[in-house]
């Protein structure tokens, strides 16, 4: 059992950054991929970025690739998504998630979820 709790959401301006933070519980965390997720209003949840179980290895949506990073700590049992030049349509709540074989980049592959956090930025 991962339990995922979100942290580091806000108000930004366009171009601005954010951090998000995502700890886990449970002493299995270490053997799960993670993974990012947003979900903008009335669209689909949708794969932002993963990482393997030992973080060797990132995988990035094409909208966010060369913006955004993904990068765990296992010895703290943390995962976390730096968000630098944000644009407006990164709008969304954003979640974290655990995938026993993953990372996987659909939303149904996952295993356990956080409750999000929400991001906002302004144009």
């Amino acid at each position: 059992q991962v339990q995922l709790v979100e942290s580091g959401g806000g108000l930004v301006q366009a171009g601005g950054s954010l951090r998000l933070s995502c700890a886990a519980s449970g002493r299995t965390f270490s053997r799960y991929a993670m993974g990012w997720f947003r979900q903008a209003p009335g669209k689909e949840r949708e794969f932002v970025a993963g990482i393997t179980w030992i973080g060797g290895t990132t995988y990035y949506a094409d909208s966010v690739k060369g913006r955004f990073t993904i990068s765990r700590d296992n010895a703290k049992n943390t995962v976390a998504l730096q968000m630098n030049g944000l644009k407006p349509e990164d709008t969304a709540v954003y979640y974290c998630a655990a995938d026993l074989f993953g990372p996987g980049t659909r939303k149904n592959e996952y295993d356990y979820w956080g409750q999000g956090t929400q991001v906002t930025v302004s144009s």
